[in-house]
């Protein structure tokens, strides 16, 4: 909030401790920080604390000091235009309270700006791929590949908007064991269609999907008999159900609002050759070794527990060799970043992904593995069961079909990342203001509906002088609305899109508060045309904050 006045008020302490102390040829950092109290002001520096050892002085002492240098300076230029009120609390904080027509001069920025308020140049055009998903194409996409996805689109949007060159990659496996399963399940269940009796494995998928792709796959291969499906070769099963189900991910991640730049195949990147040849020039850099006729990476000559099995004695390869190239295979496209979200089962993975690209020669920092937890899904207070083989799971499309796209883009985000979140379904339907999304939804429904109002009784909001704008709700709201760079900037570090989720609710608090006790539309022109110009830039704060999340934004409701 107010970046400039921040820099000046920085500035200011730093040439008030130079004239106060001038032995301290060293200064300590000088931040300020943002109340979470607003009878604490605006902004807050704890200098004095950090300075009490240096001085071997009490640390309100030291504040008090400072506070009387900046006041005296505060009577003349910027400070003075700007600075209401600087107190000293304990134990040691100096706090400033701001004019309101300083707090506007967020308005002004917000105008100028337009749609580009809180963009930032942070990544200053960083390659970065953010992979995400990547679900095996062995089922419909579960609500922890939802959340998944969600945190992922959000994330990429929010580095975008903070100048990021990002691209997002969905990494399909297409090969392997658990595709094998799926080819075997499909022509289990074919068979028992058939009449024939089948005890099928615990390990086969199990879900109602199969049994209809089954169906679909039979239809498709004119198989009459259960001879017809002797004469059909295992691997044609295995890929019919892997594409079958590629197809129905991607229809599913499209309705989600989810699109990917690149769709990545484990079946043309990490290819039986490619991995040959990069297993290879591990041997010869002296990374893998053979021992009882099997190929291990040293993995923990980068800090892993313990070496890993490449290649086993029988010639195939583990999961890891794959993931090796397809790393390699990141950064040779010319990415300067690689973003992985996982979930929480692939934990332990990291430290023998890391080594990996370390023993490939990448700097391990340009890696970075988020932990995405699990979601619970609940209804009527009972959560429901997760089982992907048995297929006893909601799916994302059940919940796209319940509750829709924006509850269910918002409700994925309400919890940090690496927090457990409960979804309630019957929370997410509701039209009150007990639903999150529905009360951001209305606060933005709310300022068309006022907009309206104002056309018809020709007032026009004004942009040039906001000095009327005084109350106690509108400098709150003016603030909440001066945070927003702030949280874009503290997701896109933290790499979570939550803090986002999360302020557009307290801005809805604020704008409904304003509302409630601010008359918009009043006999007084002047004022009624500066409160259209608040609305204004709430309204585009809304509409830049929602369309970061993917979530709509509503005329009317």
């Amino acid at each position: 909030m107010l970046p400039d006045l921040e820099l000046h008020l920085q500035k200011s302490i730093e040439k008030a401790l130079r004239e106060l102390y001038p032995s301290l040829e060293k200064l300590p950092p000088i931040n300020l920080e943002v109340p979470s109290d607003k009878q604490h002001g605006e902004f807050s520096c704890n200098i004095a604390m950090r300075l009490s050892a240096l001085l071997k002085q009490n640390p309100i002492s030291i504040a008090s000091t400072i506070e009387k240098n900046l006041s005296a300076s505060a009577k003349t230029g910027l400070l003075k235009e700007k600075i209401n009120k600087i107190e000293v609390k304990a134990p040691g904080f100096i706090n400033f309270f701001l004019m309101p027509s300083a707090l506007c001069n967020v308005l002004y920025e917000v105008f100028s700006k337009g749609e580009n308020f809180g963009r930032l140049d942070e990544g200053r055009g960083e390659k970065v791929q953010i992979e995400f998903v990547s679900a095996n194409p062995t089922g419909p996409l579960s609500v922890a590949h939802a959340r998944q996805a969600a945190v992922g689109d959000v994330l990429a949007n929010i580095l975008k908007f903070s100048g990021y060159d990002v691209k997002k990659e969905f990494y399909v496996n297409d090969e392997g064991n658990q595709i094998n399963i799926l080819g075997r399940s499909i022509e289990l269940r074919s068979r028992e269609i058939l009449g024939e009796k089948i005890e099928f494995p615990e390990d086969g998928y199990q879900g109602d999907y199969i049994r209809d792709m089954a169906q679909i796959f039979m239809k498709e291969h004119q198989v009459k008999t259960t001879d017809d499906l002797g004469k059909i070769d295992a691997v044609v099963f295995a890929q019919f159900g892997a594409s079958y189900l590629l197809a129905v991910i991607k229809e599913e991640l499209k309705d989600f609002g989810v699109n990917f730049d690149t769709w990545s195949h484990q079946s043309k990147v990490a290819a039986a050759k490619n991995v040959e040849t990069t297993l290879e020039s591990l041997k010869t850099d002296g990374f893998v070794y053979e021992k009882d006729g099997a190929w291990w990476f040293q993995s923990t000559r980068f800090g892993d527990d313990k070496d890993r099995v490449v290649k086993k004695s029988d010639g195939s390869f583990t999961y890891l060799a794959p993931d090796i190239v397809y790393h390699q295979n990141k950064f040779d496209r010319g990415f300067n970043r690689a973003i992985n979200i996982w979930g929480p089962d692939h934990h332990g993975y990291i430290p023998r992904i890391k080594a990996a690209v370390q023993a490939l020669g990448i700097d391990p920092k340009n890696l970075e593995v988020l932990i995405v937890q699990l979601a619970t899904i609940s209804r009527g207070g009972k959560p429901l069961s997760m089982s992907t083989r048995r297929g006893q799971y909601i799916s994302l499309r059940e919940v796209l079909n319940e509750v829709g796209n924006d509850a269910a883009r918002y409700f994925f985000l309400m919890r940090h990342i690496e927090a457990h979140l409960d979804f309630d379904l019957e929370l997410a339907k509701k039209e009150t203001a007990e639903n999150p999304v529905y009360y951001i939804q209305y606060a933005h429904a709310r300022i068309y509906s006022i907009l309206d109002v104002a056309q018809q009784s020709k007032l026009k909001s004004k942009h040039d002088n906001l000095d009327l704008l005084k109350e106690g709700s509108e400098m709150d709201l003016i603030k909440k609305i001066g945070f927003f760079p702030d949280v874009i900037l503290l997701c896109s570090r933290q790499r979570d899109p939550f803090a986002l989720a999360s302020y557009l609710l307290e801005l809805a608090g604020c704008f409904h508060k304003f509302y409630d006790q601010c008359r918009v539309i009043s006999d007084d022109k002047e004022l009624s045309s500066q409160r259209l110009a608040l609305i204004d830039a709430s309204k585009i704060v809304f509409a830049n904050g929602l369309k970061l999340l993917g979530v709509s934004t509503p005329q009317k409701m």
